[in-house]
């Protein structure tokens, strides 16, 4: 005599959550605000890719010490370890992201003709939000 039984192997159900297009966005989003923050934070010490200082609205820079440069230095160390978070806590790093977002915005928008830039952020940071709210389900789903 034998019994059916339907039980869920950790294989299949890893497959099963693989096919799910919410998870999906989570992996993409969270590896989009790993990558990036990183990326970009390291190129505040390089400059490469941009002039970071050129971004700082002058009267944020009136307000922290030194120089301009000076200033990215401190905004690289924020991103890389904003990236770090969201990598390891996608929960608590996707909000941080956020946050950092908003204040990138409040600087744009005080300095004339980066407008679009700041809308393009604005776009990240309803990004990162809904990166939150998808850790709420799969970075805690995961675990159990």
């Amino acid at each position: 005599m034998s019994s059916a039984t339907t039980s869920t192997t950790p294989a299949t159900a890893r497959r099963g959550l693989l096919a799910d297009p919410g998870y999906q966005a989570f992996v993409i989003l969270r590896t989009a605000f790993t990558v990036a923050p990183i990326v970009f934070g390291l190129d505040k010490f390089a400059d490469r890719l941009v002039d970071w200082p050129a971004y700082l609205a002058p009267w944020i820079d009136g307000l922290v010490p030194g120089s301009a440069q000076s200033a990215m230095y401190a905004v690289g160390a924020i991103e890389i370890v904003a990236g770090i978070a969201v990598a390891f806590a996608p929960r608590f790093g996707a909000w941080l992201v956020a946050a950092w977002l908003g204040g990138i915005i409040v600087d744009l928008l005080t300095i004339p003709d980066y407008y679009d830039i700041a809308l393009r952020d604005f776009g990240l940071l309803l990004a990162a939000v809904a990166l939150a709210r998808l850790a709420e389900r799969y970075h805690g789903a995961r675990r159990q």
